[in-house]
């Protein structure tokens, strides 16, 4: 899978927010994982499929993909941090319990927050887009939801969201 074009849109929209919000000159690497971290635990949340105690279903697929969206926001924004601006994914795994690749997410995550490492942001990113291919989204899915929400992004912003 390319994102470059995600990349691209990402950047815009990062140097959209920061300066919107005046805050062009601060570290937000910290703020920015919390972020992805919150939006994986809200896609975990939707899905359902570590609620054992439950018999509720999951969510429609629109609304597990537009979690998974805020959750790819919120890591090429962090590859941006970095200075990555360019990556081509493998969605290959092994994991077949959804439970299970949140948990993986979850840890990458963590590791990449300590070491902030090329090699570990690659660990967490082909993590998090397994997960979606778990979820059944293909690239068109996930590049299409993307731009919707890139839209409605920028349109909080100038609403004062």
């Amino acid at each position: 899978m390319n994102i470059q074009s995600l990349y691209t849109m990402q950047k815009s929209l990062d140097t959209y927010i920061e300066k919107t919000q005046k805050v062009e000159d601060e570290d937000l690497f910290s703020r920015k994982l919390l972020a992805l971290l919150v939006e994986v635990s809200e896609l975990a949340n939707e899905t359902r499929c570590f609620k054992f105690w439950s018999q509720k279903g999951p969510s429609e697929r629109s609304i597990i993909l537009e979690e998974f969206v805020d959750g790819v926001h919120f890591i090429l924004s962090l590859g941006i941090e970095i200075g990555i601006e360019e990556f081509t994914i493998q969605t290959n795994g092994t994991e077949r319990q959804l439970t299970n690749q949140f948990l993986n997410v979850m840890n990458a995550a963590h590791i990449f927050g300590v070491s902030r490492s090329d090699e570990d942001y690659s660990t967490l990113i082909h993590h998090y887009f397994y997960l979606g291919q778990l979820l059944g989204f293909s690239e068109r899915d996930i590049v299409q939801a993307y731009h919707k929400k890139n839209e409605v992004n920028y349109q909080r912003q100038q609403e004062g969201y």
